[in-house]
């Protein structure tokens, strides 16, 4: 009876640290790693919202390689958004010379009758976190110059232009590479 008292009590309590660690909830809403059963909603979403697409091995490519960084957000049981990553090794864009492990920012899109309720923000900073625990010292991400909330959300976040990318998206509309030092906070 003992052992089963134990277990139950600290099998409670174990599962409710990993889920505090791993999970994040807003509202009615939450954060959490992506599985492969999530590929389909991601891809969908990433059509729905997005002008730029992957290839369907991309997005597996992705979990497989740096699935901390890939995250899912939900209502109930149903993905409303992601964002997913890949971790990197290559020149500072914060300092003035070195190397540095990096985070990069592939995506993030949320559905759009799900947008300003801080889901796309959530999303980042949940991002940023598992990127620090990877030991990445910065991240960085392109963004289309003409997506004017994009670019706010991520300002408000602290992060920063780094520089324009012309021609970036096959459309031939221009980037804004931004870039944040993940030791600075956040």
């Amino acid at each position: 009876m003992r052992d089963l008292i134990f277990k139950t009590y600290f099998g409670r309590s174990i599962m409710q640290n990993l889920e505090e660690y791993f999970v994040r909830r807003i509202g009615n809403f939450v954060i959490r790693p992506a599985t492969y059963k999530d590929i389909s909603k991601v891809i969908s979403i990433n059509w729905e919202t997005l002008p730029e697409h992957y290839d369907n091995s991309f997005f597996d490519e992705l979990m497989r390689d740096s699935p901390e960084t890939f995250l899912v957000a939900e209502d109930g049981n149903e993905v409303i958004g992601y964002i997913m990553c890949r971790l990197e090794y290559g020149f500072t864009m914060i300092k003035r010379f070195g190397l540095a492990k990096k985070g990069h920012i592939v995506s993030v899109a949320v559905i759009e009758s799900y947008r300003k309720k801080g889901i796309g923000i959530a999303l980042v900073e949940e991002v940023m976190k598992m990127m620090r625990v990877k030991g990445c010292s910065e991240t960085y991400l392109e963004v289309r110059m003409t997506n004017e909330p994009a670019v706010k959300l991520y300002e408000k976040l602290g992060f920063i232009k780094s520089s324009k990318i012309e021609k970036y998206y096959r459309d031939g509309e221009a980037a804004l590479l931004m870039s944040f030092h993940l030791t600075s906070g956040a």
